[in-house]
């Protein structure tokens, strides 16, 4: 037989140079609802919300839950809550679009070629985004996936899936949550004071390995890396020009306000709880 009358199995890749950013909302939005799912529920699923970039990235900015009901064959999606909360999220955000969907869990399973069948009918090319909310490997994992298409000729027969590049930016404030939230167990929520204690340490540990850089590159150890340095000089452009006095007064000052902030926020508190107490003892005489 000649080689061109052959039959050639062939993937059909959309997925070069495709890459996803993904918020922090959505990781615990997708926690959330991981906590609050039915007793019955091994999963949760649910649809991802944002829109493409100019340079081809996935912006992941939302997302919501969508029932379902699944088995070893096959699994049923509510696609009508997942159209009409659709519709309730683009009245708020209108430019917000069906990105991809996402399940809780590690890596792939075997119903989410079926899920993914259905997105796919929703938006060309989606995204699979998979959290491992039990820590199978001590850590919250978190992964990215594309579908590529398997051919057998003209024939689609299979679809395979591979992970493409996520990226997760957040504040600090946001990486202090993020750090307890990867944690399997802990003793109790950082307090405000706790929080900007730690995110202090942290930079204190990042600001030793830029001295140490700075050194290695001077004494000839670490060849010099212009980008890492462009970095460098901007952050230190960045700092204002002040005396050490001057900036220990303007840290000084600011650290008053917040605890004075947090100490009339607690007052606040006590004298809500107090007034309802007050007022249920005396609907109660």
């Amino acid at each position: 037989m000649a080689a061109s009358d052959r039959t050639v199995l062939q993937f059909s890749s959309s997925s070069a140079s495709l890459s996803a950013k993904v918020h922090p909302l959505v990781v615990f939005n997708i926690c959330d609802c991981y906590v609050r799912r039915p007793d019955q529920a091994d999963r949760v699923i649910g649809t991802l919300l944002g829109s493409v970039l100019p340079d081809g990235t996935v912006d992941i900015r939302n997302s919501y839950a969508v029932p379902h009901n699944e088995s070893i064959e096959q699994v049923a999606l509510d696609i009508e809550y997942h159209h009409n909360m659709l519709i309730s999220h683009q009245k708020v955000n209108p430019k917000e679009i069906i990105v991809g969907w996402y399940s809780t869990g590690l890596g792939v399973t075997g119903g989410s070629a079926l899920i993914h069948e259905f997105y796919s009918r929703e938006v060309q090319n989606p995204i699979h985004l998979t959290v491992d909310t039990g820590f199978t490997n001590g850590a919250g994992t978190i992964k990215a996936y594309v579908s590529n298409n398997l051919s057998l000729g003209e024939r689609q027969i299979a679809a395979q899936f591979q992970e493409i590049p996520l990226d997760l930016r957040m504040v600090e404030a946001e990486r202090i949550g993020f750090d307890m939230l990867k944690a399997t167990a802990v003793d109790k929520i950082p307090s405000d004071l706790e929080g900007m204690e730690a995110s202090m340490q942290h930079l204190l540990v990042l600001i030793d390995d830029i001295y140490k850089y700075v050194d290695d590159v001077v004494e000839g150890r670490v060849p010099p890396d212009n980008k890492i340095g462009r970095y460098i000089s901007n952050a230190v452009g960045s700092l204002p020009k002040v005396s050490p006095s001057v900036f220990d007064k303007l840290v000084n000052d600011s650290l008053q306000d917040h605890l004075l902030l947090l100490y009339l926020s607690s007052i606040t508190r006590t004298q809500l709880s107090l007034a309802e107490k007050l007022n249920t003892a005396a609907q109660i005489l």
